[in-house]
């Protein structure tokens, strides 16, 4: 079991120098949800293994090209290939026109239901709640509205000491109970705690992921303590007033939110076409927090990984 990001696309506005435009797959125990979708995407996910059918969720930031012009073409492809399972996007409410326009004039009628869920810029909100896992969207501090994404790992209940349980004679019934936090009382009279009759729940781990923004402490309180953080890197320091202007982020201060919000670890990318290497950027980022690594198309990196 797995809790991964998978990197498709690390380059800011344009594709250059063998890197795409913004897209990560998330792998959350073998369910995938595709963050961003721009322009090469279904390119990136077949050369990566990745299959499109697999994907029922699709969260994009904001409507910057680089972030979702491949949705139609991958949307397209997905109804060309014969899916029939419903398909949940998440985004800026514009982006439902936008589909819905494309689709018109195509004639297309899809073959599997799609549910369009708009996304607010302006406060936080559970966008999605599954079984095990829910994911929040956030404002970000960007030149149009724009969103971040924290994925969190739903608190899980102990299991329970089987080989105990099976010695006591504790009837199946009752496991459930004692998992909730009740105690046993057994037909003698003997009060077994709930406590010494489990083992502790599974850690829950997270990832978040600040897309295009100007670095501002009004999103730290949405990613504070997250495992993994995606943050956007888009120039070195030492362009921050270009930075400032474009409303995107430096590698130094993308090192900053990440101490500021006490993440374990950071990822950086978004690279501008500026830089063909991406080791100043790295080294930069890592001056102020030295667990940063950098997006690289192809890699995965894990935010929990069950052996």
């Amino acid at each position: 079991m797995k809790f991964e990001v998978l990197i498709l696309g690390s380059s800011s506005a344009t594709p250059i120098y063998g890197r795409h435009p913004t897209a990560q797959i998330i792998n959350v125990d073998e369910q995938l949800y595709l963050l961003d979708c721009g322009e090469g995407t279904q390119l990136q996910l077949m050369k990566y293994g990745v299959k499109s059918s697999r994907i029922r969720h699709i969260f994009i930031s904001h409507l910057h090209g680089d972030h979702y012009l491949g949705l139609i073409g991958l949307i397209s492809s997905m109804h060309l290939v014969g899916r029939r399972e419903p398909l949940h996007v998440y985004g800026p409410p514009p982006l439902e026109e936008i589909i819905e326009l494309n689709f018109k004039h195509s004639q297309t009628a899809l073959r599997y239901p799609l549910h369009f869920h708009p996304t607010r810029h302006d406060a936080a909100e559970l966008i999605a709640d599954m079984e095990t896992l829910q994911v929040t969207s956030f404002p970000l501090n960007h030149r149009i509205a724009c969103t971040g994404f924290r994925f969190e790992e739903k608190k899980r209940l102990p299991t329970i000491r089987k080989e105990m349980a099976d010695r006591i004679g504790i009837p199946k019934p009752y496991l459930s109970l004692i998992k909730q936090g009740h105690d046993y009382v057994a037909p003698d009279g003997s009060v077994y705690a709930w406590q010494d009759l489990t083992n502790p729940p599974r850690t829950t781990h997270s990832y978040a992921y600040c897309s295009d923004t100007l670095r501002s402490e009004s999103y730290l309180p949405y990613i504070q303590d997250v495992d993994l953080l995606y943050h956007e890197a888009t120039f070195l320091h030492d362009m921050h007033e270009r930075a400032q202007e474009t409303y995107h982020s430096t590698a130094l201060q993308a090192g900053e939110v990440a101490r500021s919000a006490g993440a374990k670890r950071l990822l950086i990318g978004h690279y501008s076409a500026r830089y063909k290497e991406l080791k100043q950027l790295l080294a930069e980022s890592q001056s102020v927090f030295p667990d940063t690594q950098l997006a690289i198309e192809g890699n995965r990196y894990a935010v929990r990984n069950d052996t």
